[in-house]
């Protein structure tokens, strides 16, 4: 048996295959890159996925779908789950779409009055994905609720720092970044960054490279606002444990710092 190699997929929109472009936007071909997941036509999806939604409700995913990329998978994701609820939720999470993955993240973040050890449980196999796309949808679609009970979701957290899933362990990371990417800074983080210690300090010496990333990329967030904290951590961890790993980590989150002269 030969395995297929995965499909490499276009860079820019513009070469995007119109054949391929129809497949992503009827979900029967997964995205291969960011690119290909903002081109593809959401509504057209919905239309393929959820063909009984009524009128009204594809109206109103027709304007969220003017809407810039954040906007629309969330929008979509609270219709989503207005209109169908757990069923919906079930059934966009076993799609094989990844981009109709992305929905059910957001409909798992649509979801009022969860506490955040609950939203972490429902967001799990989401943030256990096989696909990128679906993996920074997890988290993007619950971190403003975890950033409101701050506290309570880094202690929900520290259980999937030792997961033995790097997806898993990398979300504990990536959810609750200072700042992060395309999405809204969190500033108790950015003030007193010492608060995300219980999940950064268990993967200082992770041995999988895409959760090294992520925590070199929360401390180099972090040292934009507290760059002497940052110094000090990675001079601490070195000291304690100079894990090649953790000397990585050390190196990439201070990639922006100014050393201070000897």
């Amino acid at each position: 048996m030969h395995n297929t190699p995965p499909r490499k997929g276009a860079t820019r929109a513009s070469d995007i295959p119109a054949e391929v472009l129809q497949a992503l936007s009827r979900g029967t071909l997964p995205t291969a890159t960011l690119a290909e997941g903002l081109a593809l036509d959401q509504g057209l999806l919905l239309r393929t996925v959820f063909p009984e939604l009524p009128p009204a409700a594809l109206r109103a995913a027709d304007a969220v779908c003017q809407k810039g990329i954040a906007q629309r998978m969330a929008g979509l994701g609270a219709l989503l789950w207005q209109e169908l609820g757990p069923a919906g939720l079930a059934r966009c999470q076993a799609h094989s779409a990844d981009t109709v993955r992305g929905w059910a993240c957001f409909m798992v973040g649509a979801q009022p009055g969860l506490a955040a050890a609950a939203r972490l449980a429902a967001i799990a196999p989401l943030a256990d994905d096989p696909h990128f796309g679906v993996r920074e949808w997890a988290w993007m679609a619950v971190r403003p609720h975890l950033a409101q009970e701050l506290d309570a979701a880094i202690a929900a957290l520290v259980p999937w720092t030792a997961a033995p899933s790097e997806r898993v362990r990398r979300f504990a990371s990536e959810a609750l970044r200072p700042r992060g990417v395309w999405c809204a800074h969190i500033a108790a983080l950015k003030q007193d960054p010492a608060r995300g210690l219980p999940l950064l300090a268990p993967l200082r010496a992770d041995a999988s490279a895409y959760v090294q990333d992520s925590v070199a990329n929360w401390l180099n967030d972090a040292a934009k606002d507290q760059p002497d904290w940052v110094r000090h951590l990675c001079t601490q961890w070195l000291a304690q444990a100079p894990h090649p790993a953790t000397r990585r980590i050390c190196q990439r989150a201070q990639r922006n710092l100014v050393q201070p002269a000897a």
